[in-house]
């Protein structure tokens, strides 16, 4: 079970208990509420029952004074004095609402009883009052019966109000007993339970935590095959040592990628310095050649007699021929040292690439046929214009082909455009049937400074950053470039490219 379960359980047991305690002091607070409400009614109505029979006897004795006066005189009753009675009498009738009012279901009965009586006591009364001097009436109130008759229901109503009050003082002591009962023992349960809970996850607590100080002081002794596995819990602290032991994987993961990303950065060192001595060896042919050419012709200048003009604009050939490919060279360096830095803009135009195809291909048919190949251009009817940088689309173009010639002999170079599939508009295939590669050449084909094989300079010339800057390129312009190969059948590289490198980067 978990830390998090375990207190959670411990708070609710706690919370229960404390709910209890409360509610029984509310039950207790309504109960005692309730029976004192009853009592104050019980006492209320006992107080009515004795107002009540004070007035009925006051009444009584004042109906026979005036029954003797009527039979032995001849006065009459005042208008006044007959609405005198009459308020006296519905003063008695109110008391008796009165009196109804505040009792209970257990005095219904008594009460009903009450009010028959009364009304027919008192009905006889209004009777007299209201015949008091007609001559001809003759009045019954010197019965006693229904004076007698409402006292004894009166009576009987004080009794039972009386029971109950002592009932409900009572039940208001057996109430406040137990409420106070039940509070202690709530009381001292919640102080026993809390305390056991405590204890308990304070062992608990204390021992998960010994596991995970030495865990921890293990791995950082650097002991990284250390494992926390002895946490019985199933929660935060199981959590935690998970945790602990995903560091240490991820410590060792993160030296192990710091030892390769070295070994990568010595393998990255080597690279470049294999790339030196290949631009060194690069930049010294040509300019060898510019220089020996150079000398030869201030020689021939020198010497008297005719100068051989055929022969002196080979030689400028070959010069002109040595500065170009030492330009390159050099443009392509800086170009890979602009993307590097983040300084290679586009300059987009739109331009149809059916033309720079055929462009690029009538240049290097030339470079092509020195090595008996064939060079073959298939395009796709209705091919899309493209808004994009036609100086690096034509420099992609020509690094593709320079290498398909320079890796094929007596072969085929085939290029081909076709519509692509969205998001990109355009797709350049390069083909030929050159020497090909393996699947760990063509993965770092396109890295800077790295060719195919290490030998590749020696036998082919080059310095390895043809392919790295077409990617870049590619990249720049929104599309990218793939390499299908096989060693001895020939490689594909193919170029796709968005109409809008804009649009394709938002769309990304």
């Amino acid at each position: 079970m978990s830390l998090r379960r375990r207190l959670t359980l411990s708070l609710l047991a706690i919370l229960v208990l404390f709910a209890i305690n409360v509610g029984t002091h509310f039950w207790g607070s309504y109960a005692r509420s309730e029976s004192m409400v009853a009592y104050r009614q019980a006492v209320e109505a006992a107080q009515l029952s004795t107002d009540l029979e004070q007035m009925l006897e006051d009444q009584q004795q004042q109906i026979l004074v005036l029954a003797t006066l009527r039979e032995t005189t001849d006065d009459r009753l005042g208008d006044a004095e007959k609405s005198q009675e009459s308020a006296d009498l519905a003063a008695i009738r109110q008391r008796i609402e009165d009196l109804g009012a505040v009792s209970r279901d257990v005095t219904q009965l008594q009460y009903e009883r009450l009010q028959e009586a009364a009304d027919r006591l008192l009905g006889k009364w209004q009777a007299f009052y209201e015949r008091y001097n007609e001559p001809a009436y003759e009045a019954d109130v010197e019965d006693p019966s229904a004076y007698f008759a409402t006292s004894q229901r009166l009576k009987e109503l004080e009794q039972r109000q009386a029971f109950i009050a002592v009932q409900r003082a009572n039940v208001i002591d057996r109430t406040i007993l137990l409420t106070d009962r039940i509070t202690v023992i709530g009381f001292l349960t919640s102080i026993f339970l809390t305390a056991t809970l405590g204890l308990v996850l304070l062992r608990y607590t204390n021992a998960s935590l010994k596991r995970l100080k030495r865990g921890t002081e293990r791995i950082g002794a650097g002991d990284l095959d250390y494992r926390i596995n002895d946490i019985e819990d199933q929660g935060e602290l199981g959590d935690l040592a998970k945790a602990f032991n995903t560091m240490a994987d991820k410590l060792r993961v993160a030296i192990e990628d710091e030892q390769q990303a070295k070994r990568e950065a010595d393998e990255a060192n080597a690279a470049k310095s294999i790339f030196l001595a290949n631009v060194s060896h690069e930049l010294r042919t040509p300019l060898n050649a510019i220089i020996g050419y150079s000398e030869m012709l201030h020689d021939e200048l020198g010497d008297p007699g005719a100068v051989d003009r055929e022969s002196h604009r080979a030689d400028l050939d070959k010069i002109t021929l040595s500065g170009r490919q030492l330009l390159a060279l050099i443009d392509d360096i800086l170009d890979l040292s602009k993307i590097e830095t983040g300084k290679m803009d586009l300059h987009c135009e739109r331009f149809r690439p059916e033309e720079v195809l055929r462009q690029v291909c009538e240049g290097l048919a030339p470079l092509v046929r020195e090595k008996q190949n064939r060079l073959e251009l298939d395009l796709a009817p209705g091919l899309p214009a493209l808004n994009s940088d036609a100086t690096k689309f034509r420099q992609v173009l020509v690094n593709l082909l320079s290498n398909a010639s320079k890796f094929t002999d007596g072969g085929a170079i085939t290029v081909r455009a076709r519509r692509a599939e969205a998001p990109y508009a355009l797709s350049v295939a390069v083909t030929d049937t050159g020497i090909g590669m393996s699947e760990a050449q063509q993965a770092r084909v396109f890295e800077a400074f790295v060719q195919a094989e290490p030998n590749t300079s020696a036998a082919y010339g080059g310095t390895g950053l043809g392919l790295a800057i077409c990617r870049d390129f590619c990249e720049l312009m929104g599309g990218r470039i793939s390499v299908t190969s096989a060693p001895g059948r020939g490689s594909t590289f193919t170029v796709e490219l968005p109409a809008d490198p804009g649009s394709a980067r938002a769309a990304a």
